[in-house]
């Protein structure tokens, strides 16, 4: 183990067993610069044959540079940044920028809309955007809405890879001379603000700090994708989401290992399983959904010499997927399960004999159970909340709030417990076994859906006087988003008026939330108190057979 290696596992060891923070700490000055700077930090690729091998000092430099320019232009630590592009070289500066200078990290999707990214905007009182040109247009449509609602508008906006009047080059931000030092921020000052999907009203603010997320992952990276120095790690997933900071990110970085990164505007299955063959990559992380699309092609004359260590997290992994990957490459899908909310919390190691289907066993540093609603610990077998216990004390690698929203964050936490709103059981092995949402989030390839999102979206079309959203199990996708839809007076529901109310959705929320099966329904079930009784209609959807029309895609 080198020096870096030893005093980064020394840190994680003494806050993941024994609860102990660093009184100062910052993951850029203290995990990512304490590799070696000529060591390979990333290699990128895209589909036009262009290829960067950039270095830890590299990345050092570049992510000073923005950092001074970014404070520089009046922006102050613990100030929030909402950040979106693709899968470019720049955002991996940005977060490490955000990191040493002390500023709040919070990651979008590119698939976000106006609607969308106004409410953000808002919601973390953001102080600056950065954002390539194809999602700047939308900022700045967004704009209108900010300021109609009374609330401030960015100071700064940043734009990588093009000019856009009242948006400031990000190249010529990170050029501003002279020297930096990390911001010296404490362990529990604010560094990510992720978005997470509910059941009901907007996206939650989640929040998490330097030290606890930092350090954190080091669960992540080591003890669940087995990183070390010199591997080279693919993570197939969208800058937006926290399955990146997992594994793009924070776990690789933590190991000293290479990030491998191919920039696409779409997954290609027969592209991904090139790339596996011809690149040196020796871990390989996905989603479930994307797992099922590469075993759908031929594999007979699949080789990955290279390849040691495959996980998988995101929805439950089928058993099937896993002996069909397991046939081809001789190599087992670990699984694993986190939250938007959490580091990894459960996982199947790498060593360990992995149970097809199973999410694995407690991660170091958490005791998970399965509880009732009273918080008692469920017998082996039974079903129950999946929780983490925060007694004798509370792990350091849990988020500390849902941001600006007290009665969320008392609900998650409680009865000496962090309740993460998911059913499982467990074995008399350890092993925890995925059952469902305990509320109705609809996970779809991965992405997480709250219904109140989408029917918001088809409630301001003409057509619908009421809607409920439920997640559909689905063979590829393991949920799509399935929508009943009461009509107004003189609209025919007809296969015109389905992909109306899709394009509909498509345009008035994130894309990948739009309904891919709607159904035309007199009325909703509902209990006394007029609320919808999604679980009836859960039940109804999982009954039926899938449906040609109004599922496209």
């Amino acid at each position: 183990m080198t020096g870096a290696a030893a005093r980064i596992a020394e840190l994680a060891e003494r806050a993941l067993r024994h609860g102990e923070l660093p009184g100062r700490f910052n993951f850029a000055r203290d995990v990512f610069d304490a590799w070696p700077a000529g060591d390979p930090a990333m290699l990128w690729v895209d589909d036009h044959g262009t290829r960067r091998r950039i270095a830890f000092g590299e990345f050092t430099a570049r992510s000073e540079g923005l950092a001074r320019g970014l404070l520089g232009a009046g922006l102050q630590p613990g100030d929030a940044v909402l950040v979106v592009m693709p899968r470019l070289v720049e955002w991996w500066e940005t977060s490490l920028a955000c990191l040493r200078a002390g500023l709040v990290l919070s990651p979008g999707t590119t698939q976000l809309t106006a609607k969308d990214l106004a409410y953000r905007l808002q919601a973390a009182d953001a102080r600056a955007v950065i954002a390539d040109a194809d999602a700047a247009a939308r900022v700045d449509a967004a704009l209108g809405s900010v300021a109609g609602a009374g609330r401030r508008p960015p100071a700064l906006r940043v734009i990588v890879g093009g000019e856009r009047e009242g948006w400031v080059c990000y190249r010529e931000l990170c050029a501003v001379p002279g020297d930096f030092v990390a911001a010296d921020t404490g362990p529990d000052d604010p560094a990510l603000l992720y978005f997470t999907s509910g059941t009901t009203g907007a996206p939650k603010m989640t929040l998490h700090t330097q030290a606890s997320y930092g350090l954190g992952h080091v669960v992540t990276g080591r003890h669940w994708l087995g990183l070390r120095p010199g591997d080279l790690h693919w993570n197939l997933s969208d800058t937006g989401w926290a399955k990146a900071a997992y594994s793009s990110l924070f776990g690789p970085w933590a190991a000293g290992a290479t990030v491998f990164v191919h920039h696409t505007p779409r997954f290609d299955p027969l592209a991904t399983l090139a790339l596996l063959e011809n690149e040196p990559i020796t871990t390989f992380c996905a989603a479930p959904t994307l797992y099922r699309l590469l075993v759908q092609q031929d594999l007979s004359s699949f080789q990955v010499p290279l390849l040691r260590h495959c996980a998988g997290a995101g929805e439950p992994l089928n058993p099937e997927v896993i002996a069909i990957w397991e046939r081809a490459t001789g190599l087992t899908i670990h699984d694993g399960y986190g939250q938007t909310e959490t580091v990894l919390l459960v996982g199947n190691a790498p060593g360990d004999e992995v149970a097809p289907g199973s999410m694995g066993r407690p991660m170091p540093g958490f005791d998970v159970a399965v509880i009732d609603d009273d918080g008692a610990r469920r017998p082996v077998g039974e079903e129950g909340e999946v929780a983490v216990a925060l007694t004798p004390r509370r792990p350091v690698d849990l988020f500390s709030e849902y941001f600006r929203d007290p009665e969320r964050t008392a609900e998650a936490f409680r009865g000496g417990w962090y309740r993460t709103g998911d059913r499982a059981r467990v074995d008399a092995d350890g092993r925890f076994w995925f059952v469902a949402r305990s509320d109705d989030v609809i996970t779809s390839s991965a992405y997480r859906i709250g219904p109140f999102e989408v029917e918001s979206a088809l409630l301001e079309h003409p057509a619908v006087v009421e809607s409920a959203v439920v997640g559909k199990p689905d063979a590829l996708r393991g949920q799509i988003v399935k929508a009943y839809v009461v009509l107004a007076r003189g609209h025919a529901g007809d296969d015109a008026l389905v992909a109306e109310l899709q394009e509909f959705v498509r345009t008035h929320t994130a894309p990948y939330k739009y309904p891919r099966e709607i159904e035309f329904v007199a009325e909703l079930p509902k209990t006394v108190s007029g609320k919808i009784r999604r679980i009836e209609l859960r039940e109804r959807a999982a009954r039926e057979p899938p449906r040609a029309s109004g599922s496209p895609g």
